[in-house]
């Protein structure tokens, strides 16, 4: 199996009213994915890219056939400081 480069799996940052709110109350970031990336593939991607430590991926295919990762960072980190790096925020 081929590795992903990291540029390729992480598409880009999903801005929602439901992914802020995961930003404020969960510590989550919600990302749409490469369809060929895992779990593990994700969390390495997210910390090698924005320099913080994952606890916790979920992955889902949604109707429109994207995926999404939602990404819940080690409480170290918060996610409304990487949202604002992002562009979210």
């Amino acid at each position: 199996m081929v590795k992903l480069d990291s540029r390729d799996i992480v598409l880009y940052p999903l801005i929602s009213e439901d992914a802020v709110t995961l930003i404020e109350a969960e510590n989550k970031l919600t990302f749409i994915v490469n369809l060929k990336a895992g779990k593990n593939d994700v969390k390495r991607a997210v910390e090698e890219l924005y320099a913080v430590k994952v606890a916790e991926v979920n992955v889902l295919v949604t109707p429109e056939g994207e995926k999404k990762a939602y990404v819940k960072l080690e409480p170290e980190f918060k996610a409304a400081d990487l949202a604002v790096k992002l562009g979210i925020f």
